[in-house]
């Protein structure tokens, strides 16, 4: 580079683990961003105050301080790499960095040096050690020579983190001459002092604000949420998480599309950890309009000199408003909201299916996010083209209501977003257009027939959807009381919507006119042949006559039930309940698609129900033929 240097391979010191980066050094400052994305530190050349380096095991530590008191550790240089950027640093920024040696003696007694929110160990000349001050939460003495240090609980620990510092104690003795005191002051006294000046104390007694009984969909339960000065906590039943102030990336606020509720949505890095699963956002769901009214626990000076222009003494609003805007004022988090994108029903986000899970895509100004479970968040940059895919390629209709989007990311990980309506083709299709993303099937359908874009771009809704026709006449069966004149007994029935076997004849390779008659001779030739009807009988001025419907017999045995029915059954509830904005031909849409995804280890206790039922159907149809038959035996003249 002609402005500065970068390194692909440096890591980020701190309590979450040992987290890999590009690093870059520029005349304005440095910059780091952690590999696969995620958290990111700027800091301007003229917010530095000084800069160190130390060398440590297999590499080369570079230390900078800022003039809010932070300290960040970057090591993963060479020994090369070390005179390179000091002379930069001299050259652009007129800082003369300091050169530390690391202590490697093991000893345990030394001198105490408080340089900004950092606290150093030194044995001798040489660093021990070192604490950020802003990692404690509580400092007390014990007797009059011993300071303890007692550290933030914090679950956003790293994947491979597996300890985490808890408590340090220093025993000062009286003769200490670096803290001198006297008999009313001890020099434990005055360390302790100097410590607490700059430590988070008495932020883990009483919370600024507090919302009770709220919903939070991951990590799912209903947990009472406390903003501290420097850290929330969440707790619930169950669980119990504290998360410091410094591991929250950004804020999300996504209102859902037509729907009561608001996702605020607390992107994390490092994630937060429940058992041996990481979760690096908490999406909580807030009705949008609930007003609340939150009175502050900050005093007018703490407000004043800590908080100015960011926090107020008092909020009143909606909840989720109230909620982001209290979190921001005390983490300093940036806040994302909707961006310009609208759907055809004119809402921020788009239906679809991830990883089997349905939910809402929003496409926001740098990226896409996917709601609620399994949320997930794609940044534009990572992106390396998108395309647009047919629903079901190669089994369903090219003219099919729906189609599906693909995602292909620079790390070869990929993300396929489901069943989305063609109607949002438009929509979607402009928007991705005007974030200048590679769309890889762009020129598709031109020059022929049947591209993917050529029918997502068509307008004619005529086609059906041969998946939902099926699912509509199984829906249909179980609810009409008339009788099938075509049933047979014998035959089996036990097959569900989503059983296309011995049915090659689909309109998956068909379109216009063509496709609606050549469907229905492939459908005549793989099924059993049907009776013909008798032309229908007209009348004298042209209309057709109506025949007399037959009257069902109330005493005939009612048709025995399809292992699907007896599923839809079973789950029709549970998917409204939890989908209460969705359609009856949509829950019948979805129950079909998890009834294909299902094993038949799965399917097996339905299939049973099924099979009894058909056993009832036929000893009844039996027992019913045979009273028929004795009836009319017994009938005046049958002899």
């Amino acid at each position: 580079m002609t402005d500065g240097h970068h390194f692909n391979n440096i890591s980020l010191g701190g309590r979450g683990g040992k987290n890999p980066g590009q690093f870059k050094l520029y005349s304005g400052g440095l910059a780091w961003k952690r590999q696969g994305g995620g958290k990111t530190i700027e800091v301007e050349k003229s917010d530095i105050t000084s800069v160190t380096w130390m060398r440590i095991p297999r590499s080369y530590q570079l230390g900078v301080s800022t003039k809010e008191g932070l300290f960040y550790r970057f090591f993963g240089f060479r020994e090369q790499d070390v005179s390179s950027l000091t002379n930069f640093i001299e050259k652009n920024m007129g800082i003369t960095p300091e050169e530390k040696q690391l202590s490697v003696s093991g000893h345990n007694w030394g001198g105490i040096e408080v340089n900004g929110n950092m606290l150093s160990f030194n044995v001798g000349s040489k660093e021990a050690f070192e604490v950020s001050l802003a990692d404690v939460a509580q400092t007390q003495m014990q007797g009059k020579t011993d300071v303890v240090l007692e550290f933030h609980v914090d679950d956003t620990t790293g994947a491979n983190e597996k300890d985490s510092l808890m408590d340090l104690s220093f025993h000062v003795p009286t003769s200490n001459t670096q803290f001198p005191g006297d008999e009313n002051r001890p020099s434990a006294q005055i360390l302790w002092q100097a410590i607490l000046s700059k430590a988070d104390v008495g932020s883990s007694e009483e919370a600024v604000v507090t919302f009770d009984g709220i919903a939070i969909l991951t990590p799912r339960g209903r947990y009472s949420v406390e903003l501290h000065l420097s850290f929330l906590r969440l707790q619930g039943q169950a669980n119990d998480f504290k998360i410091q102030y410094s591991s929250i990336l950004r804020l999300f606020v996504l209102p859902k599309s037509n729907n009561p509720h608001t996702f605020v949505v607390i992107t994390l890095d490092p994630p937060i950890r429940k058992g041996q699963t990481l979760y690096p956002h908490i999406v909580i769901q807030f009705e949008t309009e609930t007003v609340v009214q939150r009175d502050l626990t900050l005093s007018e000076e703490v407000l004043a000199e800590k908080y100015k222009d960011r926090l107020e003494s008092s909020y009143q609003g909606l909840i989720h408003e109230v909620f982001s805007k209290v979190l921001r004022g005390l983490s300093g988090a940036k806040v994302t909201r909707p961006s310009t994108f609208r759907s055809c029903q004119d809402g921020y986000a788009v239906k679809s299916s991830l990883k089997a899970e349905d939910g809402l895509l929003y496409p926001l100004e740098k990226g896409f996010f996917f709601l609620p479970k399994p949320p997930t968040l794609i940044l534009h940059e990572e992106i390396e083209y998108v395309e647009f895919e047919r629903h079901g390629a190669g089994g369903a209709s090219i003219s099919s209501h729906y189609f599906d989007l693909l995602v292909k990311l620079k790390n070869d990980q990929e993300h396929l977003f489901r069943n989305i309506q063609r109607n949002e083709y438009h929509n979607l299709f402009n928007f991705i257009s005007g974030k200048h993303l590679k769309i890889l099937n762009l020129g598709d359908g031109q020059g022929r027939a049947g591209g993917v874009t050529a029918v997502l771009q068509s307008t004619d809704d005529v086609a059906v959807d041969p998946h939902l026709e099926r699912i509509r006449n199984q829906t249909g069966d179980d609810e009409s009381d008339e009788e099938d004149e075509d049933f047979v007994a014998d035959k089996d029935d036990s097959g569900s919507p989503t059983d296309d076997s011995g049915e090659e004849g689909t309109d998956a390779s068909l379109s216009g006119g063509e496709k609606e008659k050549s469907s229905k001779k492939e459908a005549s030739s793989s099924k059993a042949p049907l009776k013909k009807r008798k032309p229908k009988s007209v009348d004298a001025e042209g209309s057709e006559k109506r025949k007399p419907k037959k009257k069902k017999d109330p005493n005939a045995p009612k048709r025995a039930i399809a292992p699907f029915m007896y599923f839809s059954k079973a789950e029709r509830a549970n998917l409204k309940n939890s989908n209460p904005e969705l359609a009856t031909t949509e829950i019948a849409k979805k129950l079909g698609e998890r009834w294909q995804k299902m094993t038949a280890e799965e399917k097996q206790p339905y299939i049973e129900q099924s099979q009894v039922d058909k056993k009832r159907y036929a000893e009844e149809s039996a027992a019913y033929r045979g009273a028929a038959a004795m009836d009319v035996d017994s009938s005046p003249g049958s002899d």
